[in-house]
Order: C-alpha cells, then structure tokens, then sequence
C-alpha cells in the first residue's frame, strides 16, 4: 500500500478522498490555490502545500506545481479526483516519470479514451455499438456534408477531444450543417486544442446510460450497474440515479456487457465509466469512456455497498478483483442532485457572495457530498458544484420521497442555487414516471435557453 497520497484537487472530491485515505490508514496531504487557502480539504488532510495563484491554470492544472508539491510531502501516489489532470495523459506520463503511482488508467489509456475519433473506431472494431458514421473525421465540411448525406439527417458533429457538450452542433438539414461546421472546429480547438470533428447519426430521443467498471491490473474487469443521468442541460447532468427505471434485466446485461467489453478493448484499468446513449426504440450506443472517478459515483455506491474511492486505491496498489459482475448486489434506488450556486430563473447565471445561512440536511436516506459551510465563499474562480444531494431509499419513489423532504430541508442564502428547481422536478409527472430524455429539461423549463 501507498506511503502517502498526494490529492491534486480541490471542494468536496477533494474530501471525499481524504476521508477514504484516512479510513484506509494511508497519510495524505493536499494542494491549494491561494484562493483556498482557507478551503475545508485544506484543513482536513493537515499537510497541504499551495500550488499558485486561483487561477485553475496557474495552480490545479499545473502539473510541475503538483509533482513538486508530491516530492516535498515525500508522496508516492498522486489522486486526481476528476477534471483537472484526472484524464490528462501527459500528466499521468509525467507522474510515471517521477517515480509516482498515478491513481487511475495509464497515461495509453487516457490519450485513446480522450481521442473519441479513434476511441469509437477501437469499440466498432471490438463489436460494441456505436452510433451510425464514419469510423474517421472530416477535414472539411464537404466531406461532412457527405458523410450527413450517407447516414442522413439529423446529424451531428462532435468534436474528437470534447467533453461536457463543447464543440457538439445538431444539423437538421445540409444549409445548418455549413453554418455550423467552422463554429464546431473553432470551439473543439479554442476548448481542447484539437479541432478535429467527426459527423455521426443524430438518435432522437435518447437516454443517458453509463456504467460503472472496475479492472484491475490482471485483465479482469466487472462491472457495477448502471446510472441513469438523462436529466441534462445542455449536456451538463443535474440528476443521477441507479438503478435506471428503463432498463429490463436483459437489457441491463446486454449493455453490461457491452461495457465490458468496451473496457476490455482499450485494456482499461482502475475505475472508469462507459457511457451510452439509449434509444426508444431500445438499441444502445456508445457514446464514450470517462477514465476517471465520476461526480455521480455515491449513487453507485449506495446501491452497491462499495467504496470506489477505496477500490481505486486499492486497485493502483496492485489489489485484485475476486468477483464478478453477477456477484454485485444492487439493493434499493439512489438518486443525486447536483447543488450549484447558479440562479435557473435567470438562465443559470452564477450566483456569487456570502454564505450567510447553511443548513444542511440528514436523516434516514441522506447523503450529503460537500465543502461548503456558513460563512464560506464559494471562489468565482472555479465549478459552481457546492454539494451533491443523494437520497436513498428501497424504490425508486421511495427515493423521491426522501429527495423532496431533503431539498426542503436544504438551505444555502443569501447566494441562488438550484435546489429549488431540483424540488420543482422531484414533483413533475413525467419524472416521478420515470418518462425522460435528454430533451427533458427543454420542455420542463420553457424559454429558459433564451434568457442565458
């Protein structure tokens, strides 16, 4: 086991991991910017060293502050949490080469599943379902008018090195996909640095379904259900739930299986998560590997009774999986609300200041994954992520149940967030039936995109 971990995040991840170190015995210490100087992980790993200006770019994106921050604590491995450098490929090399265990997939890993071009290219190959295009990019927009025409409209174009919706246009006809081409390539590469597209079948109606996976270093892989996270704005999750109220117990194991095999393709280790898009006519696609620790996995936890943060060490370390993906048990019905500090009656504009009030809620079925606390200011700097709401309960209305009472217990002034909106959508029809796509949110909150 790990000397000492050095955790290269910051806000509730960052705690998150410094509590499965302390629990595990494992010494760690922390990084910060000078804008968290103050923060809560700071305090609780005891040992932190600052890492420059708040500047993401200039402190938790720089990736010599953070090797030298692991050589002064005298730190063996190095935990990501996710964004940052969590699937930063370099970063994951140059912990390698300073003699670090790097908490997560090899830098091979990283590089393939950040490539989405050749990452779907590796999982058609591996006879995984993918989305209806050409296995390559298009360099221009008269080969991805061509390519539109052969899978026909509605089409998409992604961006290779994307993620979190940037560099994504839907084109309806051939006239939007010229409009939308030049503007898709300049936002993939001002994003990733790789402007790089690829034109794909748009699936109407989808759902968002992922699963978690966990592989260990002698080629066995399990998986561990799934997570619903079909309630999205703008390609952003708000909602996550397992299990997911559309899947039949044969389709969960046909797409179980297509995630391990999905892993197995790209000789995946640690933990990870495989994304698909779900259809209504049930066929499922893939749509990508996230090569991290997810902001969703409590619910996974919950359902499953295992510690991921914990798997994950254990699994760098050189720990074994002695189970199955049949031997997983999946108990009750977990559901997450992502807490930010914006105003969705203003657009979901960022909602700055002073926590004045902050009360958080508990109770049977409670959890709460945050850093925040009454007086805390929530620096302009960063994610607007303050807390993650998971409610538990053994169905799924069950977990509705315990969601709505622990909304309403939740306080956080005078800054907005969107708890309100998340209380609004525990009580919609459509929710509560389970009847969602990633359209939902579209619908449910009418003229809001305009106002943003």
């Amino acid at each position: 086991m790990f000397k000492k971990i050095l955790v290269a995040n910051r806000g509730e991840i960052a705690l998150r991991i410094i509590r499965a170190c302390k629990e595990m015995g494992i010494p760690c210490a922390a990084v910060y910017s000078e804008a968290d100087e103050n923060s809560p992980h700071r305090r609780l790993a005891g040992e932190s060293v600052c890492v420059g200006s708040p500047i993401s770019a200039k402190s938790y994106l720089n990736a010599d502050a953070i090797l030298d921050a692991a050589k002064k604590t005298g730190a063996d491995a190095v935990h990501p949490g996710y964004g940052y450098l969590a699937e930063k490929a370099e970063f994951a090399r140059a912990c390698a080469d300073a003699g670090l265990e790097f908490i997560g997939p090899g830098p091979d890993i990283l590089a393939l599943a950040g490539d989405k071009i050749a990452c779907k290219k590796v999982m058609a190959e591996a006879g995984v379902p993918v989305t209806p295009g050409p296995p390559e990019g298009v360099s221009d927009v008269r080969e991805a008018a061509r390519a539109a025409r052969e899978i026909g409209y509605p089409a998409l174009i992604k961006s290779s090195g994307g993620g979190g919706g940037r560099g994504i246009r839907i084109c309806r006809d051939e006239a939007a996909l010229q409009d939308e081409f030049p503007i898709a390539r300049a936002e993939a590469g001002a994003a990733f640095g790789d402007d790089r597209v690829y034109i794909e079948k748009l699936i109407e109606k989808p759902r968002h379904i992922e699963f978690q996976v966990l592989a260990d270093r002698f080629g066995h892989i399990v998986h561990l259900g799934e997570r619903e996270c079909t309630i999205q704005r703008r390609y952003q999750k708000l909602i996550e739930e397992s299990p997911s109220p559309a899947l039949t117990p044969d389709l969960r194991e046909k797409m179980g299986e297509a995630a391990v095999r999905a892993a197995a393709a790209v000789d995946y280790f640690n933990a990870g998560t495989v994304e698909f898009m779900l259809a209504p006519d049930g066929r499922f696609y893939f749509i990508e590997i996230n090569a991290r620790i997810q902001v969703e996995h409590p619910v996974t936890e919950i359902v499953t009774g295992m510690d991921l943060v914990k798997e994950q060490i254990r699994l760098s370390s050189g720990g074994r999986l002695s189970f199955s993906s049949k031997d997983v048990p999946i108990r009750g019905w977990a559901m997450e609300c992502r807490i930010n500090a914006e105003d969705p009656d203003r657009g979901f504009l960022p909602s700055p200041g002073v926590i004045e009030k902050c009360r958080i809620p508990g109770g049977p079925g409670v959890r709460v994954d945050t850093h925040i606390h009454q007086g805390y200011e929530p620096p302009p700097f960063y994610d607007s992520l303050m807390a993650k709401l998971i409610a538990f309960g053994p169905g799924r209305k069950d977990a509705i149940a315990v969601m709505r009472r622990a909304l309403d217990e939740f306080q956080i002034s005078p800054i907005k967030t969107t708890i309100p909106l998340h209380r609004r959508i525990m009580d919609d029809p459509s929710f509560i039936q389970g009847d969602m796509d990633t359209g939902f949110m579209e619908r449910f909150s009418p003229g809001e995109e305009e106002d943003d």
